[in-house]
């Protein structure tokens, strides 16, 4: 676990400086210095007996990261904080049980901490304690099922096999990667947000509507966009997917006159599926969004 950027917890900074003067005492009396009994050093560093430390190695040996190392609060006050090594505890819990379609609450953490770790800790505590962590509740949504059918799942490790593929041992590319993708922008995007004099109030004397929509088209490789292959043009109708404004035709002849020349001939080109880009792909499968006309003999 990394504490950089963060306060070390006293416990930490009052061990490194058990361990810093111990290590300096053992250079002082010798050249030379026995390794040989590991918990005896460890006990003679921190000021602990070896049956301490032979007590706790025995427990991580059997629980791993899991070890919580509890603080003695004074009697009749709860802790106000929780120590760090909890934390991958609670994000392996959190991650399982969310895998798993359960609804993760509060109460739930606190009651599996004291469960199964011996971890009591007021709610409020725990719930600060997420925030800091990087957690959040909201509202949980059901992951999209197909994302992960086996066709996903399949084509997603044969496009980073071949990705790995063209990499030198030393992580360079073997041959040039190009990637390309299309997007689309109205004439009258802006930003909803403005600074205005309270006595003028909120009034931006802008166009009305969002104005023509254009269709832009781009490549890129790692030493930046790609010269001359800009595309750039205004679609003729405005529809709910700007994908509806592309088609092969547009893009094949792009792809040939505008990406083709400038580019390496050894290049590889990376490009999503949408259905402009398969058009002449004999071995496409077809899927509940197909035409029937476009597997037809013609």
């Amino acid at each position: 676990m990394s504490f950089q950027g963060k306060q070390l917890p006293a416990e930490l900074v009052e061990t490194v400086v058990r361990l810093k003067n111990h290590y300096d005492e053992e250079r002082k009396t010798g050249k030379f210095v026995s390794t040989k009994d590991a918990a005896k050093r460890t006990a003679d560093a921190l000021g602990i007996g070896i049956a301490t430390v032979k007590r706790i190695m025995a427990q991580y040996k059997k629980d791993g990261d899991e070890v919580v190392v509890r603080i003695k609060e004074r009697p009749g006050r709860p802790p106000s904080s929780m120590c760090p090594i909890a934390q991958p505890i609670v994000r392996k819990f959190i991650r399982t049980e969310n895998l798993g379609g359960r609804r993760v609450s509060i109460g739930r953490v606190c009651k599996f901490l004291s469960s199964k770790h011996g971890i009591d800790v007021p709610k409020m505590t725990l719930w600060r304690a997420l925030n800091r962590w990087g957690f959040s509740h909201g509202e949980g949504r059901r992951r999209n099922s197909l994302k992960e059918q086996d066709r996903i799942i399949f084509a997603r490790r044969e496009y980073l096999r071949a990705k790995l593929a063209n990499r030198n041992p030393d992580g360079t590319l073997k041959r040039p990667e190009v990637y390309l993708d299309e997007t689309y922008i109205n004439k009258n995007h802006s930003c909803r947000f403005t600074w205005y004099l309270n006595e003028d109030g909120p009034l931006v004397n802008k166009p009305s509507g969002v104005g023509p929509r254009f269709i832009l088209v781009h490549a890129i490789t790692e030493d930046g966009w790609v010269g001359g292959a800009q595309l750039v043009f205004e679609a003729k109708k405005r529809t709910g997917d700007y994908h509806g404004q592309m088609n092969w035709d547009n893009f094949s002849t792009w792809f040939e006159t505008q990406l083709l020349p400038n580019i390496p001939s050894e290049a590889i080109v990376i490009l999503d599926n949408a259905r402009y880009h398969n058009v002449l792909d004999t071995e496409s499968i077809p899927n509940k969004s197909s035409r029937k006309s476009n597997y037809e003999p013609g």
